[in-house]
């Protein structure tokens, strides 16, 4: 098929909806002009004066100067890690422990507004995402694993599971706020201390965190944030002094930490990336499946390491999906992350944006067919239109490599058998969808799919308590859920 076979294809304005803008106010939002980084319940000044800029990826303005941990803050952060665990965390019972966790998250509800605006100027992911999905999952997360912190020996893990001691937890800039409850929550809940380090480019809204620790008296030291580079979460991973690194980000930066780790006594669990297939039957609901489709690709702009970047739709139904999917691209609304109209926001750095421009090109140059929305991007800031890629084969890199980005690859298949090899023929193994009003089918396929997480006529679907974790590349270990408990206790 080409856009010239199919002139319904081509990236005309296909009935844009037009609204006035509805921005939220900044106003709620404030930021130090520096910041330091948090050791022992206090804010303090890092060893050296190297900083870094935190920038609005939507604007490329400077939103605040952020800390460049060395390896002497990252000495004081986790000293203060263990001595907290020593004389007073792990002497605390469980029953107390839930009352800081639920403190945590209600105080997270109560400066909901706050949190979402200060995550959607320090990531570029729209408001309407940071206020309804990452703000409420965080607090929600703290809210399950309260309850979990007196009922450690009901959870399966024999009946009296202890601690492991500190935890080093490394963060993406994708879900930053999400990510930090994701890691804090069950560590916390099971009685160990952390040091977390969030992302170098979004810093923000784990210092923020920061604050409410200390508005909920939480003790000085059970949780130590330091910001900074690589070099600094090395200088974690390397640290003799913790006892558990658990890392989410990308597969090549979890090989080098699994290398790292492997001579030591350390535990370790990684959440990498993915290539996420969405499988499409011939029986799928049409008008469900393509909104799951739009949100399994397009929401927070394709940084999501489960983003269905994979469509697999059944030949006989592919011209009318592929119509239906650009049709439905079109329409998406891409501009000022602070409008509550916008359906895509920034990509969050110029780096990712590079990397996103060059894989789509090679995605033209290797013979896919290109359909990119039509619609007016902002002259300042990271921004890169929804992209689709038909025609795609197995071997092209846009089926094979993970984007992070905005950019889908539609490939077909013909029997059920020919879409789980199509599926699992790849090097991740963290998520898939499959859409059919069968449920013999469904079970069918997903019971041979290789893969962590797999959703049933719908896409990125999360709860606290689910377990969300992958297979092969896409790393080891589960967060969320009763198994989320298990990588921070000595079973």
């Amino acid at each position: 098929m080409t856009e010239m076979d199919e002139p319904e294809l081509t990236n005309s304005r296909l009935g844009s909806l037009e609204y006035d803008p509805a921005p939220e106010s900044t106003a709620i939002a404030h930021f130090r002009p520096s910041y330091g980084i948090f050791i022992d319940g206090r804010f303090t000044d890092p060893s050296s004066h190297e900083q870094f800029v935190s920038l609005n990826p939507a604007n490329e303005e400077v939103l605040a100067t952020v800390a460049q941990s060395s390896r002497e803050d990252v000495d004081r952060a986790v000293a203060s890690a263990r001595h907290a665990y020593d004389t007073v965390w792990s002497r605390t019972s469980g029953p107390e422990r839930a009352k800081y966790l639920f403190r945590i998250a209600r105080l997270i509800q109560e400066r909901a507004r706050e949190l979402a605006v200060v995550e959607t100027l320090d990531n570029g992911k729209p408001i309407r995402e940071s206020r309804d999905v990452d703000v409420p999952l965080s607090a929600a997360h703290f809210f399950y694993y309260a309850g979990w912190a007196d009922k450690l020996g009901y959870a399966g893990f024999g009946p009296d599971p202890r601690p492991i001691g500190v935890a080093g937890q490394i963060i993406p800039w994708n879900f930053p706020l999400l990510m930090a409850a994701w890691k804090l929550a069950p560590a916390l809940a099971a009685g160990n201390t952390c040091v977390l380090k969030p992302a170098e480019t979004t810093s923000l809204s784990a210092l923020l965190l920061a604050e409410i620790l200390q508005q909920a008296d939480l003790p000085p030291g059970v949780v130590n944030i330091i910001t900074g580079d690589g070099a600094s979460g090395a200088a974690l991973v390397d640290h003799p002094g913790v006892d558990k690194i658990a890392f989410t980000g990308s597969t090549e930066v979890g090989r080098l930490i699994q290398q790292r780790v492997a001579p030591s006594q350390k535990r370790l669990t990684l959440e990498l990336g993915g290539k996420g297939a969405n499988i499409v039957f011939d029986d799928a609901p049409i008008d469900e499946m393509i909104e799951g489709i739009i949100d399994g690709i397009f929401f927070n702009q394709g940084h999501v390491c489960c983003a269905g970047s994979r469509l697999l739709v059944q030949e006989s139904i592919a011209d009318e999906v592929l119509r239906r999917l650009v049709r439905r691209m079109e329409q998406l609304r891409v501009g000022d992350p602070m409008d509550k109209n916008t359906d895509v926001g920034a990509i969050n750095s110029a780096a990712q944006l590079a990397r996103i421009r060059e894989l789509s090109s090679f995605g033209e140059s290797e013979g896919a067919t290109r359909y990119t929305s039509s619609c007016m991007l902002p002259d300042k800031g990271y921004w890169f239109a929804p992209t689709v890629f038909a025609n795609v084969s197995q071997s092209h890199r846009i089926a094979r490599e993970e984007i992070f980005g905005p950019v889908l690859s539609v490939l077909t298949f013909r029997t059920p058998e020919e879409a789980v090899v199509k599926a699992n023929n790849t090097n991740y193994g963290l998520a898939c969808g499959v859409w059919s009003e069968k449920g013999s089918r469904t079970l069918w396929v997903a019971q041979r799919l290789r893969a962590g997480v797999i959703w049933a006529n719908t896409y990125n679907k999360f709860d606290p308590s689910s377990p969300f974790g992958g297979v092969r590349e896409s790393g080891f270990g589960r967060e969320g859920g009763r198994h989320g408990l298990e990588a921070y206790l000595d079973v």
